[in-house]
């Protein structure tokens, strides 16, 4: 290569992918693989990997593939502590998080990167799916809770594009949360007067793992703890966030439980069926109404009743998110990271 094309390179501008993991085998070398793969024009790349804690080998991993490796080894971990480690480290104009569990479509970032132009956009998503929505029921249903139509939005997941410039000016993550530190992160932007833009575009697919009702029911009061952290947080300002979902689902699932548990008695009472019966058919009714609310994210009538049902079991665990968090700010305790999946 000449000099002149040395030159040439040097003064492209520069792309810093963050990848975070911790503990995720190969299916961090697939990720990390999926970013080498990727196609970009008219920028150079530099990709960082942060770890946390792992004890897997993932960081000789991600140096081998090119990475420059951040551990960590925090008495508390969070993917807040991660990114952040990670974009204060980078170099380029514009980050791209990815969470070390999925694989970057080819073309997101060049198709992405030109909607910059607009000033006022600072952050851009796209669409996350899961690679194996086949393997459980809970992958299946699941895969459909990634779907958002496009547009301007009220936050992004972790995978995303951000103007590093904004993220120094909203100070970037709060690594004190232990979930929802994305949807909090956008809430901050989002009141800098920026936009949030989820476009119509392929970006990860992503590998749930999950096999268990366990896992489904960690997963789910991880979301009530960021519910209930979050709107906490907002509840007074101008634009409360997250309140009116964390009110409702602190007033849907306490009234699920206690008409289960008439219905139960009842039956048990009447020495019949009939109340539980007519209970499981009102839930089912409930379900079918969401599902059909639902179905512009899935032609397959099945994955949408799943789904419809998804929807209001989720409840119970998210409450008890929600409760957990509660219990811990009055006593005093630190909430710890809720893993859900497995090494």
């Amino acid at each position: 290569m000449s000099a002149a094309s040395d030159t040439a390179t040097t003064e492209l501008p520069l792309l810093s992918v963050v990848v975070i993991g911790r503990n995720e085998g190969e299916r961090l070398r697939r990720c990390l693989q999926s970013v080498a793969d990727m196609i970009l024009r008219g920028f150079q790349t530099e990709m960082i990997y942060v770890d946390s804690g792992s004890v897997d080998g993932s960081v000789a991993l991600a140096q081998s593939m090119g990475a420059t490796a951040i551990a960590l080894q925090p008495e508390r971990p969070t993917a807040a502590l991660g990114r952040n480690a990670g974009w204060r480290a980078a170099k380029g104009t514009f980050i791209l998080f990815l969470d070390g569990d999925t694989i970057l479509h080819p073309e997101f970032v060049a198709n992405s990167l030109p909607k910059f132009a607009d000033e006022t956009v600072a952050v851009i998503w796209g669409h996350r799916r899961e690679i194996h929505p086949e393997t459980s029921l809970y992958n299946r249903i699941l895969d459909l809770d990634w779907i958002y139509p496009p547009g301007p939005a009220l936050f992004c997941g972790g995978d995303a594009l951000f103007r590093k410039s904004v993220l120094v000016s909203a100070g970037g993550y709060d690594d004190s949360l232990i979930a929802g530190e994305e949807p909090e992160l956008c809430r901050r932007i989002a009141a800098l007067g920026f936009i949030i833009l989820h476009v119509d575009h392929p970006m990860t697919g992503h590998d749930l793992a999950m096999t268990t009702w366990l896992q489904y029911w960690k997963r789910a009061t991880r979301a009530g703890h960021a519910f209930a952290e979050v709107s906490e947080r907002f509840q007074n300002t101008e634009n409360p966030f997250w309140k009116n979902e964390a009110l409702q689902n602190r007033r849907r699932a306490p009234l699920m439980l206690a008409v289960w548990s008439l219905s139960l008695v009842a039956s048990l009472l009447t020495v019949s069926l009939l109340p539980v019966l007519a209970m499981t058919s009102l839930f089912l009714a409930v379900a079918i109404r969401s599902a059909w609310k639902a179905r512009w994210k899935s032609t397959n009538p099945m994955t949408l009743v799943l789904y419809g049902l998804h929807s209001h079991l989720q409840q119970i665990p998210i409450y008890v998110g929600q409760m957990q968090y509660r219990g811990n700010r009055r006593s005093g305790r630190r909430s710890v990271l809720l893993e859900y999946k497995k090494p």
